[in-house]
């Protein structure tokens, strides 16, 4: 046995009418889903039910899963104790997949509970399906900071323990859509949370599961939703299984949008290996990008492809254009991949003898010295995307109103400390925005007073 069905589903608490208090009838039609997808779970009769929440254990570069051999949980923070929850743990499949994270080196496993009481992303769906089901045991699962990507395949390592264990197994993605949607919503609105919101019914009423991964980082946040991640874990999940799709419902009516479908597994269906079907359109991106490359990415990635592989540092090779060999400037060295940062590292002035030998430098040290990351592996060479800011002269500035976040950079100082940001960031909309990021980098309050500012334009090089 493997996985045999999925359900998407949001968790509001106020859907449970010991916490709405007669409120919960203003999403009556999300109930009705609710019950209608508890019904397909209580059909399938699964051994285990492994559920991914958004209000577990969280962590920027790990997945946390539930260790023990239980937990307990109740609504009392929503001043309704007397709702509770008791649940066991499949203690063999939490075995079993932390012992295949750790022998693939992927970043999942039992380490680092800080809280191991139910949150109400698992309590809300087991509300609905302990009223139908009640014979399963649990594996919970955290969501991480980590790529979508990296979502989709602790899923599928997810659906290949089932299958090694010989589990019945549903899969249950909590998770609420969009928190943007009205102005008297919980975050106010944002344009971007009903464009979300279509969006991810759409791809997930057609089970179009590679599409998930193709959501930009900026739209989820301003969106400000909380389950595609854990759609993400799911989809890897039925990755490659052919799947009889419902679109059960989908309502805005708090100012949160919560969307229910329901996936029930009928076979195997390779056209359906939706990760590698992501990975082939992306390696081709990436090909087209690689063979665009200029002159100055072309030698970061050169760079960092031979200090990384082979700890080496090249020299300046011969054929870099002469403006690299004669201009010294400062310099930024930036690193994405699968649309998330994975390092940058620069200078505000010149360093090195040449511009040449500043981006040689920087591509080492933004692949392998950012504090925030890792280092770079070998095998993460080919999917990063580059690209190096070279930095114009600064200029003192009176006022914010000379800034443009899409054309100047800006540097803020006051006393020793200093922070800079580069111009035309993907999420900076505005200098107020811009001048609070540059604050706290500078380990200064987004509010700070009687800071020195200065501006500077980059060439950007791809």
């Amino acid at each position: 046995m493997a996985i045999v069905a999925g359900i998407m589903v949001p968790h509001p608490p106020l859907i449970v009418p010991a916490v709405g208090k007669g409120e919960e009838h203003i999403i009556d039609e999300t109930a009705a889903a609710y019950r209608e997808a508890a019904k397909l779970v209580a059909e399938m009769q699964p051994e285990t039910i492994v559920l991914s929440t958004p209000h577990s254990i969280l962590y920027s570069d790990y997945f946390h899963i539930s260790p023990g051999m239980g937990a307990t949980g109740s609504f009392a923070q929503f001043r309704a104790a007397g709702e509770k929850f008791t649940v066991d743990y499949d203690t063999d499949f939490v075995t079993a997949l932390s012992s295949l994270a750790d022998a693939k080196d992927f970043p999942a496993g039992t380490e680092g509970e800080r809280n191991r009481n139910l949150d109400h992303g698992t309590m809300v769906p087991l509300y609905f399906i302990n009223q139908q089901y009640k014979a399963y045991q649990l594996v919970r699962i955290g969501l991480s900071g980590l790529s979508l990507a990296d979502h989709f395949r602790i899923g599928q390592m997810i659906a290949q323990v089932s299958r090694e264990l010989n589990r019945r197994t549903v899969y249950v993605a909590s998770g609420d859509l969009s928190h943007r949607l009205q102005p008297d919503g919980p975050y106010g609105f944002d344009p971007h949370g009903p464009q979300y919101d279509e969006r991810i019914m759409d791809v997930m009423g057609r089970a179009a599961f590679d599409e998930l991964m193709d959501f930009e980082e900026d739209l989820c946040e301003k969106a400000s939703e909380c389950g595609h991640r854990s759609f993400c874990m799911m989809a890897g999940a039925l990755d490659g299984l052919a799947l009889e799709t419902k679109r059960l419902s989908h309502q805005d009516i708090t100012g949160v949008g919560y969307g229910i479908c329901t996936y029930r597994v009928t076979g195997e269906d390779a056209s359906r290996r939706m990760l590698a079907k992501w990975e082939e359109r992306k390696d081709a991106e990436r090909k087209r990008i690689r063979e665009a490359e200029d002159a100055y990415v072309r030698l970061a990635r050169q760079s960092l492809t031979a200090y990384i592989t082979k700890r080496e540092q090249i020299a300046v090779p011969a054929d870099v254009p002469e403006e690299m060999r004669t201009k010294r400037a400062g310099a930024f060295v930036s690193l994405h991949k699968e649309g998330q940062l994975r390092g940058c590292i620069g200078t505000i002035g010149p360093v090195q003898e040449n511009l040449a030998e500043e981006i040689i430098e920087n591509a080492i040290s933004a692949s392998t010295r950012d504090p925030r990351f890792s280092p770079v592996r070998p095998e993460e060479i080919d999917a990063l995307e580059i690209s190096v800011d070279v930095l114009g002269e600064t200029e003192v500035i009176d006022s914010p109103a000379a800034l443009d976040v899409k054309r100047y950079g800006v540097i803020v100082t006051k006393g020793m400390k200093r922070g800079l940001l580069l111009p035309n960031l993907d999420g900076v909309d505005t200098v107020e925005e811009q001048l609070s990021i540059a604050k706290r980098k500078a380990g200064l309050r987004s509010d700070e007073e009687g800071c020195t500012l200065e501006r500077f334009e980059v060439i950007r090089h791809h």
